[in-house]
This record gives C-alpha cells, sequence and structure tokens, in this order.
C-alpha cells in the first residue's frame, strides 16, 4: 500500500482519533490539488474507486476522510480495505493519533464533543475510540502522531508525502507591480519600493511607453542601483521562499511599487519573476494599475 504508480489516480484515505489533526490533514491534500472528500461512507468506497479511473488528469490525487463518525466503521472498513488493496495498488491508508492529553486539551480548546464521549468525559470517549479503531490502526501504510506538532508541522509532512523529491513545493507565488499613488495592494504579504530609482516617466520618449517595453526596460537595468537591487532581492527571496513553505504558507504575494505603477515597478516585477523562475518555483505576474496610466 505504500507505492503509487504514477500513471493511476493515488487514493489516500484518511483515519484516525478524533482531534488527531485529520481535518487539517485533509485541508493540506486540498492544497495540494487532491480532490478531497470528508466522511465518505464504508458502502460508496469501492464505486468511488472505480470512477476515480475517470478523473481527468490535473486531478493531482484523492483523498478521503473515514472514520467512527459512520455506525459500523470499525467493523466494516478493515475486511473492506484488506478487499481493495489487492486489486488498487494507488492506495493508501493513513492513521492519525495523539496522545490523551494533547487530544483531551485540542477538545477543551475547542469546546467540541468527542463523538464517542456522550454522557461521559472526553478521557472515556477516546479510550473507547482507540480501542475500537486497532483493527483500522493496524491496516495503516503510515501512523502520524500529531500529539507534538502544530498545524503548520502537519501540514509541513502532507507536502512530503504528496510532493516528489526536488519539487520546491505547491505554493502559490504572485507578483504584483503598483503605484503608490493609487494605494498598496492589500493582499501583498512583503512590498519593495522602487522609487528610488531613476524614473523613465520623466523621459519624453519613454513616458507614453510602460515597463512591458524593451525600451524601458533597458533604461530602468541600465542603472547599477537597479541590478544591484535586483540580485539583493532575489538572494533574499531564495532564502525566504522555502522558509515559508516549510511553515506550511501557500500563498505568498509580493508587490514591487513605484509611483504610478507603470514604468519601474512593472520592469522589476518582471525581472523579478525571470530570476526566480530558473529556481523551479511557479509565479503569476500581475500589473495591477499598468491600464491606470496609459
Amino acid at each position: 500500500m505504500n507505492g503509487f504508480s504514477r500513471d493511476k489516480t493515488a487514493v489516500t484515505i484518511i483515519s484516525g482519533l478524533a482531534g488527531a489533526g485529520k481535518s487539517t490533514a485533509l485541508r493540506a491534500f486540498e492544497d495540494q490539488g487532491f480532490f478531497c472528500i470528508d466522511n465518505l461512507p464504508v458502502a460508496l468506497l469501492p464505486k468511488f474507486l472505480e470512477l476515480s479511473a475517470t478523473f481527468a488528469p490535473e486531478v493531482k490525487g484523492i483523498a478521503l476522510v473515514m472514520d467512527i463518525r459512520e455506525p459500523g466503521f470499525p467493523e466494516r472498513f478493515p475486511p473492506l480495505l484488506r478487499e481493495l488493496v489487492e486489486t488498487h495498488d494507488n492506495l493508501r491508508l493513513l492513521f492519525f493519533e495523539a496522545a490523551d492529553n494533547a487530544l483531551i486539551k485540542r477538545f477543551s480548546e475547542t469546546r467540541r464533543k468527542h463523538p464517542l464521549a456522550s454522557g461521559m468525559p472526553v478521557s472515556r470517549g477516546i479510550e473507547r475510540e482507540r480501542l475500537l479503531l486497532q483493527p483500522v490502526r493496524e491496516l495503516a501504510s503510515r501512523i502520524i502522531d500529531t500529539s507534538n506538532l502544530t498545524v503548520h508541522q502537519l501540514r509541513h509532512q502532507i507536502r512530503h508525502l504528496v510532493a516528489p523529491a526536488g519539487e520546491p513545493g505547491n505554493m502559490t507565488i504572485t507578483i504584483i507591480s503598483f503605484g503608490f499613488r493609487y494605494g498598496l495592494p492589500p493582499e501583498a504579504d512583503m512590498v519593495m519600493d522602487v522609487r528610488f530609482l531613476p524614473n523613465p516617466f520623466f523621459i519624453p520618449h519613454l513616458r507614453p511607453l510602460s515597463g512591458l517595453d524593451e525600451a524601458v526596460r533597458t533604461y530602468v537595468f541600465d542603472q547599477e542601483p537597479t541590478r544591484e537591487f535586483l540580485a539583493r532581492v532575489t538572494d533574499l527571496l531564495r532564502f525566504l521562499l522555502p522558509q515559508y513553505l516549510r511553515e506550511g504558507k501557500t500563498y505568498l504575494t509580493i508587490g514591487i511599487g513605484c509611483t504610478g505603477g507603470r514604468h519601474r515597478s512593472v520592469s522589476i516585477a518582471a525581472g523579478i519573476k525571470q530570476e526566480l523562475g530558473r529556481s523551479g518555483y511557479q509565479f503569476q505576474l500581475v500589473h495591477r494599475d499598468l491600464e491606470r496610466n496609459s
């Protein structure tokens, strides 16, 4: 149940103890491009696996949460899984668990009810669930203990389970050029101010052009401060991007601002994308205020 063939849709079943992080894990799989379903009934699993062969190629995989919320799950699921793994080599089971004290603390903080603790202490519900799910645990491809994991660390583990070795990750990185005249982009995680660079606006034949035009780009990058700025910023981002990925960040927006958002910021944003694109990261480039100055 551990090795996945690349020509079939990977199917990951997430199970385990209530409060152990199954919902967080499912969201992490969704962020990685998986089709996700929470609380799939046991009876539907064979048909769903059959239908998974028809999923579009862009679906990276499938993740399903199946647990004790369904009546009869501990009895019905293990024999069915044993049968299915004989014919589905792309099926794996992840079992999530945590120490009692960690689970009790989480239920206390969230004020949620344990599904098996109706009319009794949470600790009794956890004890019952561990016992009932032991046959499921024994079938797991991997057991993940989340007792000492933060949400970010758990998401990091899931990303490593999904991403092939060597991939920089699936963080969506957006570079926005903008004009300070029109305000900061509210979605920006970090902002770089390039108004210190010589402004093509004051060069008559460059004024009607934009940073998309070769003449403007040449003027901007012919300046020594521009080249040094680009080198320093890209070095900083090469350091930061893996750190953000390690913390589980899935979106990063970088704002590059000049006065009007037409010349310098457009050229610099494109330059950063070009430089960092060589590192294997995927970028989208947005020129927010370019048309305001046309």
